[in-house]
């Protein structure tokens, strides 16, 4: 598994995963929206835990930079 994200892309999924478990404890979202990001969110936490996006992959895309 070829690492494809840079650390300002993991540094933006964690901040929005901050941003959602904060408006989930302030009650702010609840009911099946609160699911939907939740599941969101983790799928942020696990690839900024990996620095791998498997849509990146399927799409050709990569935020890192090329090591020469």
């Amino acid at each position: 598994m070829v690492k494809n994200m840079s650390n300002i892309d993991r540094y933006v999924r964690l901040t929005l995963l901050a941003v959602i478990i904060a408006l989930y404890y302030t009650n702010v979202i609840s009911g099946t929206l609160a699911i939907v990001l939740g599941v969101v969110g983790g799928i942020f936490l696990l690839t900024s835990m990996v620095n791998f996006c498997p849509l990146y992959r399927v799409l050709g895309i990569s935020t890192r930079k090329k090591v020469a």
